[in-house]
């Protein structure tokens, strides 16, 4: 019967527990909502409505606008890079290897510039040798 009391009583315990958890969360919450207001910045009220209206053309000319300057921002995103390897006195840019391969694969295997899809490039400067994988199937190295 001791037994029953006792477990009775954790049941108890644990049950006022879980509650004031959920008054303390509940609390934390609104103090989280009061802050958040507080930074919010004040909304600014304007009574008078500025209306334009515009003409056919003067829509169709910003519209026209609008593209050119979304190209605009596209250019400036990009960034020019070029790689340069250096060794033995030799400089090598990403172009002239590439080009050398494109080379490989059209005089040296007798394939055709259209059927590369797929070019993976290893440069082993310590062997002067570039090692390739054209399409996920022919693998090779040629010297540089």
């Amino acid at each position: 019967m001791a037994e029953t009391k006792s477990a009775a009583a954790k049941a108890v315990v644990k049950e006022a527990a879980k509650t004031e958890v959920k008054e303390a969360v509940k609390t934390a919450e609104k103090a989280v909502e009061a802050k958040a207001e507080e930074k919010k910045p004040a909304v600014k009220k304007t009574t008078a409505k500025k209306t334009t209206t515009k003409t056919a053309a003067e829509k169709k000319t910003a519209e026209e606008k609008k593209p050119a300057a979304k190209k605009a921002t596209a250019k400036k995103a990009e960034v020019k890079t070029e790689v340069n390897i250096q060794f033995d006195g030799k400089n090598y840019t990403t172009d002239d290897i590439l080009k050398i391969a494109q080379d490989v694969w059209k005089y040296d295997l007798g394939k055709k510039a259209t059927e590369m899809k797929k070019v993976e490039l290893y440069v082993k400067p310590e062997e002067s040798q570039v090692y390739y994988v054209f399409n996920g199937e022919v693998t090779g190295s040629f010297s540089i």
